[in-house]
């Protein structure tokens, strides 16, 4: 039989709005951490000029780090297995070594310890290259990015089942980290591509080159098919196997506007970047990057919502005024330490060992190759 659900109270839609708006700002940070990540473990080239911005997205985990306390304080009108009591419930029975108070608190501040000290050691290791050239800085780089991207996949996977999954615990998904992951990197390599747009023209005029801005648009055109690869795999094995503990949280996304929400990121998240960016010459115009880069906050704000708002809005999508309150307050706070961070230090690594080849090596010639201003 049907349970009525009773109505959110006020403290309960603000305090889900800001889950919301952190979750889709904790995306920035830990994509920008995932860049430094793969720079270093690739050794790359062509990212240099733009490590500086991915440092500084990557840094916006402190800030957040603050930010998570509201949510500590708010704990109880999000999580509603706080609630329950494990002896009357199986599925949080099962998983209550995880699913605890002092576990969920206490985990929640390690693992934003743990990014806040990759985050920031790789921007201090960049910071003092900058000042003797020394190799010793890119080697200690390469230590940290070797166990970084095994501490990075368990930590987000474990962060992101605790703030997002357990909000309805009896749900289950081997892939959900993965799917949050790969939505947060989108996010980010769009972000960076507007950055670098943005910056390209001005500050890092010296250093940016039709090389960095193809190669960004790229990776987010090969993530954009990564992410609905995901999507599409975590729904298809669920609806595959028919187990009521999992195909539970879809039926329920499926109820009222909430079906038009789905369909709208199958097509808005998935179909139309993927053809929009197929072609290089789409990848080089800014006049329709731009508007893509929006689209892609817009679609990754709305995944987020898709998977938290159901819980406190089953029959549908609803928007209060807390919703933009949040997000532009969040994402303001972020944008002004980006741009303190950005005034602060260097523009780029000043004497990354591999920043001459970046600025040397960077003509590639093919049709719509060259950037395009308008």
């Amino acid at each position: 039989a049907a349970v009525a659900t009773p109505a959110p109270t006020v403290l309960q839609m603000f305090a889900y709005s800001y889950l919301c708006a952190f979750l889709f700002c904790l995306s920035l940070a830990l994509g920008g951490l995932f860049f430094l990540l793969i720079h270093h473990l690739f050794d790359a080239g062509w990212s240099v000029p733009v490590l500086r911005l991915a440092e500084h997205l990557a840094c916006l985990i402190k800030p957040l780090f603050a930010a998570l306390l509201p949510l500590l304080l708010l704990q109880n009108e999000i999580w509603n297995w706080l609630h329950v009591n494990p002896a009357n419930d199986h599925s949080l029975d099962v998983k209550k070594i995880l699913f605890n108070r002092i576990t969920f608190n206490v985990a929640l501040v390690l693992l934003f310890g743990l990014w806040t000290y990759m985050a920031t050691t790789f921007r201090r290791y960049s910071l003092a290259q900058d000042k003797d050239g020394a190799a010793i800085w890119t080697r200690k780089s390469r230590v940290l990015a070797a166990w970084g991207i095994y501490a990075y996949g368990f930590s987000l996977t474990l962060g992101i089942i605790m703030l997002m999954m357990s909000l309805q615990w009896q749900f289950f998904s081997t892939m959900y980290g993965v799917y949050y992951f790969a939505g947060s990197f989108w996010l980010a390599l769009a972000t960076l591509y507007g950055l670098a747009r943005w910056f390209g023209t001005r500050e890092l005029k010296p250093v940016i080159f039709p090389r960095q801005i193809h190669d960004i648009a790229v990776l987010f055109f090969a993530f954009t098919v990564f992410y609905s690869y995901i999507a599409f795999s975590q729904y298809f094995l669920i609806w595959n196997a028919a187990i009521p503990e999992e195909t539970f949280w879809f039926v329920d996304r499926e109820k009222g506007s909430w079906w038009q929400v789905g369909l709208t990121l199958l097509f808005g998240h998935f179909f139309l970047p993927f053809l929009v960016l197929l072609r290089i010459d789409t990848k080089m115009s800014i006049a329709i990057m731009a508007p893509m880069i929006v689209w892609a906050w817009i679609m990754h704000y709305l995944d987020i919502t898709f998977n938290v708002m159901p819980v406190l809005y089953p029959n549908g999508l609803r928007i209060t005024l807390f919703d933009p309150i949040c997000w532009l307050g969040l994402v303001a706070v972020l944008a002004w330490f980006f741009w303190r961070d950005f005034q602060k230090y260097p523009k780029w690594p000043l004497k990354h060992p591999r920043l001459k080849e970046a600025v040397t090596h960077h003509d590639v010639t093919g049709a719509g190759y060259a950037v395009e201003e308008t």
